[in-house]
């Protein structure tokens, strides 16, 4: 179906013939969902320790970080914009000469611009945008209240001004200090000295848009040198972004492939499954996985970062015992005893769900069977109650070949027509705030190529308009769920203090945001 001017497209973007072939099949078979069994809840999937196991998992994280390399990966190239939305909507419809804020927001029933008018001062920009507002001569004493608000907003998001919604949220002011406001890129290079630095050196890897890139390498400029003296940490930080070969194509309605007006395919961006890419091409023991906009201020960190060496813990103990059983399984002979106390481990503690006549097998396939499910990928998930967030988390799922495992599901992979499906899901106590550490190293000290353990079935399949013509999209198997499909995975309990993003500007009025 491709001509040849189409295969010299798609090749030079690194996808091969086969791959956009299978995204064609993909968009026109329509997604599978997840077989969900059951959600995964405290002691059947969900790790949960008291304050003693806690603070022996943290000990023995901080001693073995020592001789561990560590990186801290932070997928920032999301556009700020959708933090705006309603903000652009308020530029577009309020005349501040025909009615007032609180008209506005009760005609149009926004609740989101009543508090951020109310709580303007305490947005950790505001006397940047207040300073730019006097650069321009405006007189701000002489506004309304209602003015003012209007003023405000425009010189925040106009192109000719600050400008915000053009940059990542990685570079917005997101917390203000008494010496000044700071972005959430410098907050997550203090966090990393909290938890993911060893020997003195903290490893940063941020995924970022290539129009943002001098930007970042700009504002790590103003403030580095300050920070190492501060923490006694050097930084080393690197960026990528994402690739080319990792976007994809989309049909028409009519399961053409869309084309732009000169003939040539049009290549969307692959979702944040797409990073997985930028994460296989790390070569450190360990790495923590946080998002741009999930960061508290400093003070707040220092306790909630404990939780991270928590999660490093029990990514370590369990990393140790695996290659221990490993390097066991190697042998020339191995008892009984070993291959049953491998396979209580790869049960109890990194969710194995074993095959029903697996004890009549031979040793020689129990050895090839439990190698297999100890030598991959390794992850520690953060969990968290579930409060009512839009979102996934973690169940029990089986796969076409009729396998169970434990699997972070987002919402959008679940059949929720099903009555069944619906009301597992309805019913899961825990969600995931995306708060990984992960092992990507085998036993022998070689990286794991992440790419094997995708499940490519588990791409999304979207809806969106494109020159005002309804297209079906297709995104990646995400980075947590589908890219990580065969991964071993081991939920753990943490406290909902820990997951605060910025979804909304509001949202930097909440305490987490706020310096006391």
């Amino acid at each position: 179906m491709f001509t040849q001017k189409d295969l010299n497209q798609i090749t030079t973007k690194g996808i091969t013939e086969e791959q956009a072939n299978g995204q064609v099949s993909l968009l026109k078979n329509g997604m599978s969902f997840s077989n969900l069994v059951a959600a995964a809840t405290i002691g059947e999937g969900i790790n949960q320790y008291n304050a003693e196991e806690t603070q022996e998992l943290i000990s023995y994280y901080e001693t073995a970080k020592e001789k561990t390399n560590i990186v801290k990966f932070v997928p920032a190239s999301g556009a700020a914009s959708r933090m705006f939305k309603f903000l652009f909507q308020f530029l577009n419809n309020y005349n501040p000469s025909e009615e007032s804020v609180a008209s506005y927001a009760e005609s149009k029933g926004d609740k989101l611009i009543t508090v951020f008018a109310e709580n303007m001062e305490d947005l950790p920009f505001y006397d940047e945008v207040i300073a730019k507002l006097k650069s321009e001569n405006l007189n701000l004493e002489s506004l309304s209240k209602d003015e003012l608000c209007f003023e405000f907003v425009k010189t925040m998001l106009e192109a000719d001004s600050l400008n915000y919604s053009f940059f990542p949220k990685g570079l917005l002011p997101f917390h203000k200090y008494d010496d000044g406001a700071i972005t959430a890129f410098q907050e997550h290079l203090f966090e990393s000295t909290l938890y993911a630095s060893s020997q003195g050196n903290a490893d940063l890897h941020f995924t970022v848009s290539e129009k943002h890139h001098d930007y970042f390498i700009k504002t790590l400029d103003s403030f580095k040198a300050k920070l190492e003296e501060k923490t006694n940490t050097k930084f080393n930080i690197s960026y990528s972004y994402q690739k080319e070969a990792t976007e994809t194509l989309a049909l028409t309605l009519d399961n053409e492939v869309f084309r732009l007006e000169d003939g040539s395919i049009l290549f969307r961006p692959g979702g944040h499954g797409a990073l997985l890419q930028n994460l296989n091409d790390l070569d450190n023991d360990v790495v923590f996985i946080k998002n741009i906009d999930n960061i508290v201020t400093a003070e707040k960190n220092i306790e909630i970062s404990e939780y991270k060496k928590l999660l490093g813990g029990v990514l370590l103990k369990a990393q140790e015992q695996v290659f221990s059983f490993l390097h066991d399984l190697d042998a020339d002979t191995i008892s009984d005893e070993k291959i049953a106390e491998i396979t209580a481990f790869i049960k109890d503690t990194i969710n194995v769900v074993v095959k029903d006549d697996f004890e009549n097998w031979s040793n020689a396939e129990k050895v090839k069977y439990l190698k297999e499910k100890l030598n991959r990928p390794i992850r520690a998930c953060g969990i968290v109650k579930n409060e009512g967030e839009p979102g996934g988390g973690p169940f029990w799922v089986k796969d076409e070949n009729g396998t169970v495992s434990l699997q972070i599901a987002e919402f959008a992979q679940i059949d929720f027509d099903n009555d069944s499906q619906k009301d597992i899901a309805d019913n899961a106590t825990h969600f995931n705030p995306t708060d990984f550490v992960c092992g990507i190293k085998n036993y022998k000290g070689e990286k794991f190529n992440l790419l094997d353990f995708v499940d490519p079935s588990a791409a999304f399949i979207t809806m969106k308009t494109q020159n005002g013509i309804d297209i079906k999209v297709l995104e990646l198997p995400g980075l947590w769920n589908g890219s990580m499909a065969f991964w071993n995975s081991i939920c753990v309990e943490v406290p909902v203090e820990t997951f605060n993003p910025v979804k909304t500007v509001n949202d930097l009025l909440k305490p987490a945001h706020q310096v006391e």
